[in-house]
Parts: structure tokens; C-alpha cells; sequence
């Protein structure tokens, strides 16, 4: 498909992934235009509140994106502020595409990312896109309303959900576990203070992911929800046996009491075929690359 100079807009640019997904567009044709909540001064960069509809409705109306990525949200689980994530993830996205909707042309795709977290405590088997929600968490309820919410928004607006379980790369803050695992290995730190070590995640590679956004961007399943992962869960303690094994270094690990959390998912494990029928090909490198990336990294 020919993308040279079609206009992409990405909310969250700043994020984590907005950053990855910015360059992933742009090798691929497209003129980028993000959007943030802080201020910023490069070129295509425009600041605006997800809760300011006006503001919203103003942008979009000027910048007439052929598509649009959605990834702003506050996606931290352990935040403390339950409103926020209702205020952000739900109302936010609805103001946004309320605002597409309104402006004068219809783009081609919108995708909207949500979160595997919505499945919840599911402890058995792997989850694909039928598995019944059961969101244990004000985040995930966030994101499964989002969801839900957007199905009233399918008759006007090209939409498709992906919903990633973990993934992980460098630049990604220390406030996930990874990261934070990764940065006392790359320092030989004393100990690192953890909880619950019985957890097992699904954890994909961000430029992989990045690249299975854009690659449904292209193909447009719309109306449909994809997962984003694996298809392979590691356990923490694997995790941490792995960062040791690359950079031959032994840390203490402590369980603190106060980083376990009560509603904490415990298995998180998803089926990707649907994505990798959806794209022909699609794949994520090994855990174990990319921790060796991360702990590599200049």
C-alpha cells in the first residue's frame, strides 16, 4: 500500500510508544502530526488537553489525518488516582473521536489501543480476542468501558481496537517492572525491591508492536479487536534469571510487602493468531533479545 504523504495522527506522541510509533510511520511515507498534553516545540507537534473538547474539535478539523493512532492514556496500573484513568482512557477518547467525527473528512483507519488487562484474572490457557473481560482493576474497567464506548462510534468512524498484553524496549520508564529490573542489572545495583515474584507475563518487543499497529492501520479490520502479543508468558523469576544470564551479575531480590498488590493479575498469556492471520506475517524477537537490548543499550 502506498502511504507517501498521507497525514497520521498520533496521540501520546511523547509517550513511550508514541515516540516508536512516530518513527515506525514516518520510514513508511507518512507526514506525522502528534499530539501531547505538555508543551513542545517540534515541528508537527500540537498540544492539547483529551478532556478540552473544543480544543479537540479545533485540531482535528485543521489537521484532517488520513489516520490516527490513539495511544494517549494513563496506562500505569498502579497510579493512584481511580478518576483519572475514567477521565483519561474514557472520556478523553471519547472527546477524541467525537472530534474526528465532526471535522470535515473521514479518515481512513482509527485505532484505538486498549489493554490486555481487560481479560483480568484469567489463570488458565491462553486468551484470545472471545475470552469474557474480567477487569480486576479501575485501569482495565477504564479500558474495557473505552471499549465498549467506542462500539457506539462503529456506524460513523473506521475503527479498530488493538488490545497489547505487556511489551517492553528501551525508554520505556522505570516505573514498569522491566525497566526497573533492567536498571538495577545495568547499574549492579545491591537488591532490588519487587512483589509478588509468582506472576507470569506475555511480553512483546515495542518495535514489534509498533509494527503490527501500523501493519492494521494498512489492512483496516474494522470493527474488529486484535490482541497484540506474544502468544508466550514468562514468569518473573525467569525474567530476572534471564537479566543475570546476560550481564553476569547476581542481584539480591527482596519482596517488599507493599509492592504486592491485593487485585493483581497473576497470568496474562495471549493468542495471537488472530493478528498474525490478519497480517500473513507477524512476529515478536525472544524475551531474551530484547532484554539483551535494553541492558545493552548506550
Amino acid at each position: 500500500m502506498n502511504t507517501a504523504g498521507k497525514r497520521a495522527l498520533i496521540t501520546g506522541i511523547h509517550g513511550f510508544t508514541g515516540r516508536y510509533m512516530a518513527a515506525e510511520l514516518e520510514a513508511y511515507g507518512y507526514q506525522v502530526t502528534g499530539l501531547g498534553s505538555r508543551p513542545g516545540s517540534k515541528p508537527g507537534y500540537r498540544q492539547a488537553d483529551l478532556l478540552d473538547s473544543e480544543a479537540l474539535r479545533a485540531l482535528l478539523a485543521e489537521i484532517q489525518p488520513d489516520v490516527v493512532v490513539h495511544l494517549a492514556a494513563l496506562a500505569f496500573v498502579g497510579h493512584g488516582n481511580a478518576n483519572a484513568f475514567y477521565e483519561v482512557n474514557l472520556i478523553g477518547t471519547r472527546n477524541l473521536l467525537e472530534a474526528i467525527a465532526a471535522s470535515d473528512k473521514s479518515p481512513e483507519c482509527v485505532l484505538l489501543t486498549s489493554s490486555a488487562n481487560v481479560y483480568g484474572n484469567a489463570s488458565v490457557g491462553i486468551l484470545d480476542e472471545a475470552t469474557t473481560p474480567a477487569p480486576a482493576n479501575d485501569y482495565a474497567v477504564s479500558k474495557l468501558a473505552m471499549e465498549c464506548m467506542a462500539s457506539l462510534w462503529h456506524d460513523r468512524l473506521p475503527i479498530v481496537i488493538a488490545r497489547p498484553f505487556n511489551y517492553t524496549g528501551v525508554g520505556q520508564s522505570e516505573s514498569f517492572l522491566l525497566p526497573k529490573i533492567v536498571s538495577h542489572f545495568r547499574r549492579r545495583a545491591d537488591k532490588v525491591e519487587l512483589g509478588n515474584l509468582d506472576v507470569w507475563r506475555d511480553f512483546s518487543d515495542v518495535r514489534s508492536v509498533v509494527q503490527a499497529y501500523r501493519a492494521l492501520l494498512d489492512i483496516r479490520p474494522l470493527g474488529q479487536t486484535v490482541n497484540v502479543c506474544s502468544g508466550k508468558s514468562y514468569s518473573l523469576r525467569e525474567i530476572l534469571a534471564i537479566c543475570q544470564a546476560i550481564t553476569g551479575y547476581e542481584l539480591q531480590i527482596e519482596v517488599n510487602s507493599a509492592f504486592v498488590r491485593a487485585n493483581e493479575v497473576k497470568t496474562l498469556c495471549g493468542d495471537n493468531s488472530h493478528l498474525r492471520a490478519l497480517l500473513g506475517t507477524w512476529d515478536t524477537p525472544p524475551l531474551e533479545e530484547t532484554l539483551r537490548w535494553m541492558l545493552m543499550a548506550d
